[in-house]
């Protein structure tokens, strides 16, 4: 079947993101941010906002686990914005000349629906894509079968229809099992050339 259509990844396909852009701005010593961001504020804690679990009960609970820094985890659902720094280098410029080419565009992001909701508004590059699942909201998350499944059916498209890209490899493999074509993200320049060789992009 030929592929008419791309779904995106966000993290770190279409915007970049990790926990130390915003801490680094506020713990100086280097192990003591190295030892918050891997023991206190972790990414391993962060996804289960992004599987759907409510922001104020995580956060009530990390500061029982650890007071001494109830200022700085509290600082982690206030300013969750200043974890994404901005646009992965060349991936937008892809997205634009998708939507400028007609191609149909689609996101499923592993995102927490508070976190989305303050972070969507500010990035209008999303007003290009006709629809995005994001797990939080939906309480799935990749690379569970169920969140492609759901992706099929909600944006009304057949498997072997779309090439869904992803940076995270498990998450890949899922959706290849589970009716797209994928391509495991590395960098633009990789994926223009894919894009390119499939004539979605000139």
């Amino acid at each position: 079947m030929k592929i008419t259509t791309v779904v995106f990844d966000v993290g770190k396909v279409l915007f970049e993101w990790d926990l130390r852009y915003l801490f680094a701005k506020l713990i100086a010593d280097r192990d003591e941010l190295e030892f918050f961001v891997t023991q206190v504020v972790t990414p391993e804690w962060h996804f289960q906002h992004d599987a759907g679990r409510a922001l104020d009960d995580m956060v009530a609970e990390r500061i029982t686990e650890f007071p001494e820094y109830a200022k700085l985890i509290a600082v982690y659902a206030n300013r969750f914005n200043e974890t994404i720094p901005g646009p992965v280098t060349g991936s937008l410029e892809i997205v634009q000349e998708l939507a400028e080419s007609g191609v149909p565009l689609f996101a499923i992001t592993n995102f927490g629906a508070e976190f989305w909701e303050g972070f969507r508004p500010t990035q209008p590059i999303f007003d290009l894509f006709q629809d995005i699942i994001v797990s939080g909201v939906e309480k799935l998350v990749k690379p569970d079968p169920a969140i492609y499944a759901l992706a099929l059916q909600r944006f009304g498209i057949r498997p072997g229809q779309a090439i869904f890209i992803d940076d995270n490899h498990a998450n890949v493999i899922s959706a290849r099992e589970n009716g797209f074509a994928t391509h495991h993200f590395r960098d633009a320049a990789s994926l223009r050339a894919e894009l390119v060789a499939l004539n979605l992009l000139p």
